[in-house]
């Protein structure tokens, strides 16, 4: 069965969600309502990564995420912190976190891979391009599918240098990360590239503007509830192309999603 993390943004400023599981109450108990509802990873973040979003400081950040990941880990909840900080990855996974979910793939701080070497922790590696705020001046591809899954062997291999089993990686093409329209559309149909690598793949595309920008072609505001459910098919699809894990902020209709194409399948 594809597995569903479930999304838990502590922060004031993600690009759906941002301000309403900014107190630690609200968050965990987001979390556990995710669990569930099916959610088989809660992935923990305490800093945006939007399109255009500012950077925070590593320590705001853990005072954010790690309060939040005790109490789901002491609830007895499966954790991923999703963080560009090795300072917020070792100390999450002192609380408890599972799963280390960069999605710079270790090129934003160059103590990540050390420190997930060292804990033991799975590590999801990101396709990553650049910083928030300027992304998208790097969304250039000739063949996108195929150099995004080269990119990601790059990072595959200094991930294995550093000391970090094959079996505890996980790749994340990065839809949405450097990559406008049509591309990320390249890279979901390219996905048995992205599988051929050998990792766990995960795919996160839930809310984000492509979909939008798909539905935005009829009539109608494009509300959160119509960008849930495009959320939806895409990670039936996404099973069906050898995806391990879809990452998403309303889990409950992926849920359903997934077990309308499992049966399917036979």
């Amino acid at each position: 069965m594809t597995g569903i993390w479930g999304i838990v943004n502590v922060t004031p400023d993600s690009f759906s969600d941002g301000g309403r599981y900014l107190d630690v109450d609200r968050a965990v108990a987001h979390g556990l309502r995710l669990r569930d509802e099916g959610a088989t990873v809660l992935d923990v973040g305490g800093e945006s990564t939007r399109p255009g979003a500012e950077r925070v400081g590593a320590d705001v950040e853990q005072q954010r995420v790690l309060p939040v990941i005790e109490r789901l880990v002491a609830a007895g909840a499966p954790v991923s912190v999703d963080t560009l900080n090795a300072s917020t990855a070792e100390a999450a996974v002192r609380a408890g976190a599972r799963i280390v979910n960069d999605v710079s793939g270790g090129l934003a701080d160059a103590e990540m891979r050390a420190v997930v070497a060292a804990s033991g922790a799975d590590y999801a590696i990101g396709h990553w391009r650049g910083f928030s705020d300027d992304m998208y001046a790097h969304a250039e591809y000739r063949r996108t599918a195929r150099e995004v899954a080269a990119e990601l062997k790059a990072r595959m291999g200094e991930a294995a240098a550093a000391g970090i089993a094959p079996s505890r990686l996980i790749v994340d093409p990065g839809i949405g990360f450097a990559k406008v329209g049509a591309q990320n559309w390249d890279v979901l149909r390219g996905l048995d590239e992205i599988v051929a690598l050998g990792p766990r793949v995960l795919i996160g595309t839930s809310r984000k503007r492509f979909l939008a920008d798909t539905l935005a072609h009829g009539d109608g505001e494009v509300t959160e509830q119509r960008r849930d459910l495009a959320t939806a098919v895409t990670s039936a699809l996404a099973l069906r192309a050898g995806v391990w894990a879809v990452r998403v902020h309303q889990v409950a209709a992926t849920r359903d999603a997934l077990a309308v194409a499992h049966a399917w399948e036979g």
